[in-house]
């Protein structure tokens, strides 16, 4: 239920605190007092439309805050839940209004968006009145108010669940289908592709082995010709060895005198052999350890160059060819197991489509009689409401050939004011004052089965007076024995039946000053007064006064 509404600085509001009760609460007062401004303010908070028109003059902002207590899984928390929100016990909407046009939502003190602050208070408050649309012309509303109406949560669930293996197994069919027509178109290229790529047989990581042993070998080819000119000037024609070797043995046939004159140049000559043979021993080492085979470099640039020009028709990294070959290899497989796995999967979508049928079926029987059982509770009510002629038709078109999670029918809610009249839906054929009370009646009826917490009736008696309106009063206190009703009314027939009366009034805040909007809450003898003025006008008489205690009293107030 609604605790609390505070509201500071809109239009006429400066500030206003009010506390609100269970059961029927009507709001009262001269037109122009502020009615619609109290309710503007509620729609704010709710997460409707900002303007900043609604700013009092001469404040920079406005602000409304809206305190609820809900049950613990109220769809609403669960939302709040969903949307990391805090659950706090109490469920406090507030909505600042700038007067530069900007807003800011707040949901127990986080910052949201107007979005969600609008579906939030979607879920806890309908405001209704002559002119409001939002549950008669939305035909997925009526289809949703049949199905609570006639408790098929389970059968919808149903229905639902049904109708989404019915669109898995159709996605299923429709890739596996559309998979083998291009296996199809592509048979031919992707044979040749497996064929080449088979022969081929590329790797992970070979292109960059390649590269690395290419370059390799490439350094060896290049270190070879250092190598055979060190050859030629160590072992060639021109070789110091041999000239070295004959200088040392004329060196060593001096005399004895001569020998030890030479001997430091011999054993440098000696010396000099002995490192030309080290120096030949070393290169010898050096080409056996670069020793490689000439066409090694040939082979691994031919299959480098294979991969990369198998890669480049294929426009993928080497390291991807595997994959390429996968793919086309797996195309191949699809159009040779395609039409079996075709087949199978599309006995699953007839086994769905069955189910879902049957299903959907089932539920539309199910809507049959609950448009059936509505249409009569509704008319029921209307009779009190001097609608007595005119009829609740509630219009089902069940199209089998449609699919949707809520079945085939499509709802709408149509009335037919007077007889001989052509029937049609409620908004285009019901005028203002009819149409709010044929609101009224499905509300009633449909009262116990989930309404939103509150509801709010703005001036749906408007037109009427009498027994009309005392019917409206009546139904007015019978939903608010199962949610909480708040309703702006001129009808005294409607005010005395209420648990909680506020007086709504302009007052001058001093002399000359601005006025502003003032809620009291009125007793029983100002309640009485307050009928009086509602019966008789401008001045109430002894008369009013005693015809205001009567009402009251037959209402048992």
């Amino acid at each position: 239920m609604l605790n609390t509404l505070s509201v500071r600085n809109i239009v006429l509001i400066d500030q206003l605190d009010l506390g609100f009760e269970n059961g029927l609460t009507v709001l009262t007062g001269e037109t122009g007092a502020g009615k619609s401004i109290l309710l503007d303010a509620l729609t704010l908070a709710l997460g409707g439309r900002g303007d900043a028109a609604l700013v009092r003059e001469g404040t920079d902002s406005g602000q409304v805050v809206a305190v609820l207590a809900l049950p613990e899984q109220h769809p609403a928390r669960v939302l709040l839940r969903e949307n990391e929100i805090a659950d706090d016990a109490e469920i406090i909407l507030r909505r600042v209004q700038h007067a530069d046009g900007r807003t800011r939502a707040f949901i127990n003190d986080q910052p949201v968006s107007a979005g969600l602050l609008k579906a939030v208070g979607g879920l806890l408050v309908e405001v209704h009145g002559q002119h409001d649309d939002r549950a008669l012309v939305d035909a997925a509303t009526h289809r949703a108010l049949l199905d609570v109406f006639g408790g098929y949560e389970r059968e919808l669930a149903a229905v639902s669940g049904a109708h989404g293996k019915l669109v898995a197994a159709q996605k299923a069919v429709d890739v596996q289908r559309a998979r083998v027509e291009a296996a199809a178109r592509e048979e031919d290229y992707a044979r040749h592709v497996v064929e080449e790529l088979s022969a081929l047989k590329p790797e992970a990581g070979e292109e960059e082995a390649l590269a690395e042993r290419r370059q390799w070998l490439m350094g060896l080819e290049k270190a070879a010709g250092e190598v055979n000119d060190a050859d030629e000037i160590l072992n060639g024609t021109n070789a110091p060895g041999p000239t070295l070797a004959m200088l040392l043995r004329r060196l060593t046939r001096k005399s004895d005198a001569e020998a030890q004159l030479f001997a430091p140049m011999a054993e440098a000559v000696d010396e000099a052999l002995v490192a030309l043979d080290a120096a030949s021993e070393a290169l010898e080492a050096i080409r056996r350890e670069m020793a490689f085979d000439p066409r090694e470099l040939e082979q691994v640039e031919e299959r480098l160059f294979a991969l990369r020009a198998a890669a480049r028709k294929h426009q993928v990294e080497c390291d991807a060819l595997h994959e390429v070959l996968e793919r086309y290899a797996a195309d191949i497989e699809a159009l040779e197991t395609g039409a079996e796995t075709l087949a199978t999967l599309e006995a699953a979508l007839a086994e769905a489509n069955a189910a879902y049928r049957a299903a959907a079926k089932a539920l539309s029987g199910a809507r049959g009689t609950a448009a059936a059982a509505l249409s009569t509770a509704v008319e029921a009510e209307l009779p009190d409401l001097k609608l007595g002629a005119a009829k609740f038709i509630v219009d089902r078109q069940v199209d089998e050939t449609r699919v949707s999670a809520q079945g085939f029918d499509q709802i709408g809610f149509h009335v037919q004011t007077n007889p001989g009249t052509a029937p049609g839906p409620m908004m285009k054929v019901a005028s203002g004052g009819e149409l709010s009370r044929f609101l009224l009646a499905l509300k009633v009826v449909l009262a116990d089965k989930g309404s939103v917490p509150v509801l709010i009736f703005d001036e749906i008696d408007t037109g009427v007076g009498g027994a009309v309106a005392d019917a409206i009063g009546k139904r007015l206190a019978r939903l608010a024995q199962s949610v909480q009703v708040l309703t702006v009314t001129h009808a005294p027939q409607v005010a005395a039946r209420a648990a909680t009366h506020l007086l709504i009034e302009k007052q001058a805040i001093e002399e000359g000053a601005f006025m502003r909007t003032h809620v009291r809450p009125l007793d029983a003898g100002a309640r009485g007064e307050e009928v009086a003025r509602m019966l008789a006008g401008a001045v109430i008489t002894d008369e009013a006064r005693a015809a205001a205690r009567r009402l009251m009293s037959e209402v048992g107030v």
